[in-house]
């Protein structure tokens, strides 16, 4: 197994990493999992190893050979990011209520589009939680762009069936590598 910066690990020693923390849940992320070719073992081995597993994937790989314990939590691509064309439409067929969708939305617009696809791939009945994040980085005073504040706005107004959701890596850390 290969992480950024080079440092490769053995399952064995992955397993052991995580069992020194003493979680019960652990999240497999970072860059796309799945295009990992042991990620599927990997996350078999957690289940089996007792943990609560979940995966976040940007949605471009099919999902549907995911052991079934493991929430997937799938990045749906808006047109703002340019990444949309990556969307797996058939990802959405296999999503249950152990799952949860992310929109990262740039704009008005992408918030339209979001909104539509929500409902045209039944999304909210799909699946456990869908979440709506504005995109931003921070300005230099620390202070949240008015994206934030105009998406809150918005699904309340519209009365969505979504969450809010800030990127806290951002927040935290101002998105600083290996955080």
């Amino acid at each position: 197994y290969s992480f950024e910066g080079g440092t490769r690990m053995s399952l064995s020693d992955i397993l052991s990493t995580v069992q020194r923390y003493h979680a019960k849940y652990v999240c497999v992320t970072g860059g796309e999992p799945l295009a990992q070719p042991n990620c599927l073992i990997l996350l078999d081995e957690l289940i089996d190893a007792g943990y609560d597993v979940s995966l976040e994937t940007s949605g471009a790989i099919a999902i549907d050979q995911v052991n079934a314990q493991v929430s997937r939590i799938v990045d749906v691509k808006t047109p703002a990011s340019k990444e949309h064309h990556r969307n797996r439409i058939e990802n959405y067929a296999v999503l249950n209520q152990h799952d949860q969708v992310k929109f990262v939305i740039c704009d008005r617009a992408d918030y339209e589009w979001s909104k539509q696809f929500l409902f045209d791939y039944g999304l909210p009945e799909r699946v456990s939680k869908v979440w709506f994040s504005p995109a931003f980085d921070l300005d230099p005073s620390g202070q949240l762009p008015a994206l934030a504040h105009h998406l809150a706005e918005w699904i309340l107004e519209d009365r969505l069936p979504v969450r809010l959701q800030l990127q806290l890596h951002k927040l935290l850390w101002r998105d600083a590598q290996g955080r």
